[in-house]
């Protein structure tokens, strides 16, 4: 984000603050919704970002581009079918910031058939405004459906090696984050794109965008 200027550095964190929080939000009512009150006892059934946002992890987001929320916490004894239900409540976080990028995809479309916006400068400057949060969002959803622990792409993994052998899964979720954070690692020192989530990430934006005549196809 070195190359951002102030008001666009700004508008990005205050994006990745909204979109964490959606995100986390989307977890906890799931849960709710499948029968465990934890999220709520915790204070997580809310769209205040304080509750939501961990200061080490968005400060990583910010300045290296990878990060974290709070995890939500649910306790699987409460849900009706627990190993169902911890997939649905995983893919919630992902699927919520894809809505939101296609909610500011949308927005877009209504602004330039209303033609709301006069001047080019003023266009230009909302045009990159919401294609910062389409691509902050649909790549903070490409990054957490990753099948590594902690993200929540790996809980459909989990699911079945607890079906498979409790340990092994047990071994997984212990190990996974530190396989992720070597991944990270070793991208950043080689500059080689083992996880293609930026390229993967402007090739959905720019797709959605011509599928709805934003971008001539």
């Amino acid at each position: 984000m070195l190359n951002l200027t102030f008001p666009e550095l700004i508008s990005t964190i205050l994006i990745i603050v909204v979109s964490l929080t959606i995100h986390e939000y989307a977890h906890s009512l799931v849960a709710i919704r499948l029968g465990d009150p934890t999220p709520r006892q915790d204070g997580r059934l809310t769209l205040n970002p304080l509750r939501h946002i961990d200061v080490v992890g968005f400060i990583m987001l910010v300045v290296a581009g990878f990060g974290w929320a709070k995890p939500v916490r649910i306790d699987k004894t409460k849900l009706k079918k627990p190993r169902r239900d911890e997939i649905l409540i995983s893919i919630a976080g992902p699927l919520s910031n894809a809505l939101f990028a296609l909610f500011a995809a949308l927005v877009l479309k209504i602004v330039l058939l209303s033609q709301v916006i006069h001047g080019e400068a003023a266009f230009t400057s909302f045009f990159n405004l919401v294609t910062r949060v389409a691509m902050i969002n649909i790549g903070l959803a490409i990054f957490n459906i990753l099948p590594i622990p902690p993200l929540d792409g790996s809980h459909f993994i989990s699911a079945f090696l607890a079906n498979v052998n409790q340990a092994a899964a047990a071994t997984y979720f212990r190990y996974g984050s530190f396989a992720l954070l070597a991944l990270i690692v070793i991208e950043r020192v080689t500059r080689v794109d083992i996880l293609p989530i930026g390229r993967a990430t402007r090739a959905i934006v720019i797709g959605m965008y011509r599928a709805l005549g934003i971008f001539p196809s």
